[in-house]
């Protein structure tokens, strides 16, 4: 089991920045890849961002390149999302998940993800 915990969600302004952070616990051995996925109400489910636990490649979606950093710390098993210029639109609850299966590749499927926080709010206001 692993269990993640979020923290660092906040109301900002547009073209603040903020940084998410992901503390993981448990059998931290067995992660392959931490990701990043934000949810509005309403609307479905979203890939962020996700890392390489061992390798620290990372793959980010789209909408948040360029803006977005996700990075990690084995020594601390903590993740990361520092998010710049942010964007009303940015605007979800920020879920923290962790993959144990697929050591070779980063997904950007969510139901592959074994593991999920509790969500951090970030509001962004214009």
């Amino acid at each position: 089991q692993v269990q993640l915990v979020e923290s660092g969600g906040r109301l900002v302004q547009a073209g603040d920045s903020l940084r998410l952070s992901c503390a993981a616990s448990g059998r931290t051995d067995s992660i392959y890849s931490m990701a990043w996925f934000r949810q509005d109400p309403g609307k479905e489910r979203e890939f962020v961002a996700a890392i390489n636990w061992s390798r620290g490649n990372s793959y980010y979606a789209d909408s948040v390149k360029g803006r977005f950093t996700i990075s990690r710390d084995n020594a601390k098993n903590t993740v990361d999302l520092q998010m710049n210029s942010l964007k009303p639109e940015d605007t979800a609850v920020y879920y923290c998940a962790a993959e144990t299966n697929n050591p070779w590749m980063i997904t950007t499927n969510g139901p592959e993800y074994d593991y999920w926080g509790q969500g951090a709010q970030v509001t962004v206001s214009s």
